[in-house]
């Protein structure tokens, strides 16, 4: 694993990355996004109820991706665990 690789694992998306505490909090709910560019970054779901969780993909900002800056990674839930949103491509 690279060292960028390593300083994206067990962060929350949308944290700062300077942030003190960039893990997850107490009382939140968090799914693991897998693949991708932001593969092992955790996304708060805690707004979202089960059934919204496991029928709703996100579209996520990242210059990770494969149009840079103003591009979006594409997350969908994974059938029967909604605690684990897929990477399904990347969108300008």
């Amino acid at each position: 694993m690279d060292r960028d690789e390593e300083l994206l694992r067990g962060r929350v998306y949308g944290q700062d990355h300077d942030d003190p505490r960039p893990g997850p909090r107490p009382g939140r709910v968090y799914a693991e996004l897998v693949g991708g560019p932001l593969d092992g970054l955790l996304l708060d779901v805690t707004d979202r109820t089960p059934d919204q969780r496991a029928a709703a993909g996100v579209a996520l900002e990242t210059e990770l991706g494969r149009y840079g800056a103003e591009g979006r990674s594409l997350y969908d839930a994974r059938p029967g665990d909604p605690l684990h949103f897929d990477w399904s491509g990347d969108a300008p």
